[in-house]
């Protein structure tokens, strides 16, 4: 797996991350959805130079000009529902990606700190030979995204695969890296180094989903 670590070259990412990180900016919920579509639009800019490309002629009022845009036809899914923010962020630079969603959570049976996840809901376009980009804020443990990919991975088999995540845990990174394709990429925007025994990231910033869109039963 190729990891792009976004933030280890300093910009205007790092006032985005900063701020959602923040206990005390974060509690402005319109806000803290803002910052996580903005990070979804940088890690989209530097995503799309991997894409392929093509020339074409531009008609201006003036005359003709050759300008190389891409060609990949993409299939952005999100896991619901702390992904829709950074989906918004990222259509929003593809905008003619098709979308899919599908929901993921985790499910404490012994209610303790061990748990599975649930994968319930899915709804996508055909994602055969296409550009798959998987978004979720948070890649904690990892299963989340193995389980959202296995129940995917039975639709078809896409031509690149892309996962796009805010902030995640080493340990979470290299479970992925067991589990998905020697060609994938990973496009993150920072990197902490534990989780807790609840398998939370730390220092990360919390509940994503409940940050957005306020706290769930």
């Amino acid at each position: 797996m190729q990891i792009h670590h976004i933030s280890e070259n300093n910009s205007i990412l790092n006032k985005f991350i900063a701020e959602i990180r923040d206990v005390a900016i974060q509690k402005d919920s319109l806000r803290f959805r803002r910052n996580i579509e903005r990070i979804g639009e940088v890690l989209g800019y530097e995503l799309s130079k991997k894409l392929s490309y093509k020339t074409v002629e531009v008609v201006t009022p003036l005359g003709v000009k050759l300008i190389d845009e891409p060609v990949n036809d993409i299939v952005l899914c999100s896991i619901l529902r702390a992904g829709l923010p950074l989906h918004q962020g990222l259509l929003n630079y593809f905008d003619a990606a098709e979308n899919a969603f599908i929901s993921a959570y985790r499910h404490h049976p012994n209610n303790d700190a061990a748990f599975e996840i649930i994968v319930e809901y899915f709804a996508a376009p055909s994602i055969e030979n296409k550009t798959l980009l998987l978004a979720d804020p948070m890649l904690a443990t990892g299963q989340s995204l193995v389980a959202v990919y296995d129940a995917i991975k039975k639709y078809g088999a896409p031509k690149e695969l892309h996962i796009v995540a805010v902030i995640a845990a080493k340990e979470g990174i290299a479970f992925v890296q067991e589990h998905f394709p020697e060609n994938t990429h990973l496009w993150i925007a920072a990197i902490d180094d534990e989780l807790s025994d609840k398998g939370y990231i730390i220092p990360g910033l919390g509940d994503a989903g409940d940050l957005a869109f306020g706290v769930k039963l």
